[in-house]
C-alpha cells in the first residue's frame, strides 16, 4: 500500500538531464582543479572579501560608544565640542 506510487505508477517523472547534474555536483570534488579563473574566485571570496570587512570592522572600531547613550547624545566616541553660545548682553 504504502509506497506503491499510484496504481504502480512512479508519481515523479525523472529527467536526465537533472539527473546528470545532479550526479556531478555531489562528485566536483573529484573533479575540481584550479584554473585561473578558479584561483581569481579563491583569491577574490577568501583574502580580499574578507580583508576588505576587517579594514572597515577596524576603521569604526573605537569611532562609535553605545554604551550608556541616551537619546539625542552622540553615538561618536569623541564627540566634536559643542560651541558655546555667549548672550550678548
Amino acid at each position: 500500500m504504502a509506497g506503491d506510487g499510484h496504481h504502480g505508477h512512479a508519481p515523479v517523472r525523472f529527467d536526465p538531464a537533472l539527473e546528470r547534474w545532479s550526479q556531478m555536483r555531489e562528485n566536483v570534488y573529484q573533479h575540481f582543479t584550479f584554473t585561473r579563473r578558479a584561483t581569481r574566485h579563491v583569491m577574490l571570496w577568501g583574502l580580499v572579501f574578507p580583508a576588505a570587512i576587517a579594514g572597515v570592522a577596524m576603521a569604526y572600531d573605537d569611532k562609535f560608544d553605545w554604551a550608556g547613550k541616551r537619546r539625542g547624545e552622540s553615538l561618536l566616541a569623541k564627540a566634536p565640542a559643542v560651541p558655546v553660545v555667549a548672550d550678548d548682553e
